[in-house]
């Protein structure tokens, strides 16, 4: 097993009340609660943490999110850069670029291509088809979301991997008369491709397509929801069963000399669930194309009628929850090395087996102390054992 480490980069220091009395602390918190010399003390920590993962032998990704307190990644690609420079060892994984957001495909692979040459064919490619607060910031239309993002997928590949001169693209989406980025990347015909999602038709596809499908902070039931679709898309199509290689699993985790210290410093990991998913209904439920037509009557209702599902975004129910949730549900594993191993046998037991963890191991008012201390602990006495199963 790998692992990723993942550091949203938020940014905690709004006033509580100030937070208590906005809609969303994600696209419509004005920005002038953003102190940038504490934004620039946060991006150092984050990127020498990210160099700490470099000499401990532990793979990083480099994420993207806009206009909120979740996150201060929004220029990924400019992260990708100096993680491509400044590392020298580790896989470096762009979960990644929002492509349904980005009006250019072309630019995205060749922004790509750029890091995987510097980093001399470190890069691996992370989809993501993006958030309500996302289409808004970044002036997107949100219907045909999903038609637009296999689009831009299938646009960006054939530009990393097409080595014949120029060609051009007429789609339903996007339109390139001359496609002919230089450099193409450093791997051929492209880097390794994820995709975040536990939608079970997204996940159908990534099977079909051979793309790693790694789940962000999703349940026991939904995983097991997207990796079945997976494996039956692949039965169907004829194609070989997929390894644990092709699944991935990304949860807090925190590693402390004892079980007490690991769960109360991992503990504030859960702010990032807490306080900064909270989301403005016009930027998840209600907005249009968010959700499919045969769920939209349940937008209006307060309870469920029975046999209707609810719909909600997944990220949604989960806000409030206690760091034993968290634990039971497999979206946390603290405690001291023994416990957080146990941990994560434990869950791939329930779900399946999976090749990439990824760590959000850096959120809300964790010190970058307790950080990079539960870093050195994890990569020294979790991840060794890891490796050999």
């Amino acid at each position: 097993m790998d692992a990723w480490f993942h550091n949203e980069n938020p940014y905690p220091f709004v006033p509580q009340e100030v937070l208590d009395a906005t809609d969303s602390v994600r696209a419509s918190l004005p920005n002038r609660y953003c102190d940038p010399r504490i934004a620039a003390d946060l991006f150092e920590e984050t990127l020498d943490e990210f160099l700490l993962c470099d000499d401990q032998g532990m793979n990083v990704v480099a994420i993207e999110h806009h206009a909120g307190i979740n996150s201060l990644f929004g220029a990924n690609p400019l992260i990708l850069g100096i993680l491509a420079r400044q590392t020298r060892n580790v896989r470096i994984l762009s979960l990644g670029t929002l492509i349904t957001v980005r009006t250019d495909p072309v630019r995205v692979a060749e922004e790509y291509a750029t890091a995987d040459v510097i980093s001399r064919g470190r890069l691996e490619i992370g989809f993501v088809k993006s958030g309500g607060s996302e289409m808004a910031s970044g002036n997107a239309n949100p219907i045909g979301i999903v038609d637009r993002f296999w689009e831009a997928i299938d646009l960006i590949l054939k530009t990393l991997a097409h080595r014949d001169g120029p060609f051009s693209w007429e789609g339903k989406y996007f339109t390139h008369r001359h496609v002919n980025i230089w450099p193409g990347p450093w791997q051929q015909p492209h880097p390794p491709l994820w995709a975040a999602t536990g939608d079970p038709t997204t996940s159908a596809e990534l099977g079909r397509r051979g793309i790693v499908n790694v789940m962000v902070f999703r349940t026991v039931e939904e995983t097991a929801r997207a990796w079945g679709a997976y494996r039956k898309a692949r039965a169907d199509a004829g194609l070989p069963a997929p390894g644990p290689d092709r699944f991935g699993h990304t949860a807090f985790v925190y590693t402390g000399d004892t079980d007490e210290e690991g769960v109360r410093v991992g503990s504030k990991l859960l702010w990032f669930l807490n306080t900064a998913l909270r989301s403005a209904p016009q930027y998840s439920k209600f907005l249009p194309g968010a959700v499919p037509a045969a769920l939209a009557p349940a937008l209006y209702t307060t309870k469920p009628r029975p046999g209707v599902p609810a719909a909600a975004r997944p990220a949604a129910g989960l806000i409030g929850i206690t760091a034993e949730q968290a634990m039971a549900k497999g979206l946390m594993f603290a405690g001291n090395p023994d416990r957080v191993y146990r941990q994560i046998l434990e869950h791939r037991e329930r779900v399946g087996p999976f090749e990439h963890l990824v760590l959000a191991s850096r959120s809300g008012f964790m010190t970058h102390g307790e950080a990079t201390k539960g870093l050195k602990l994890f990569a020294k006495e979790v991840l060794p054992r890891l490796r050999e199963l």
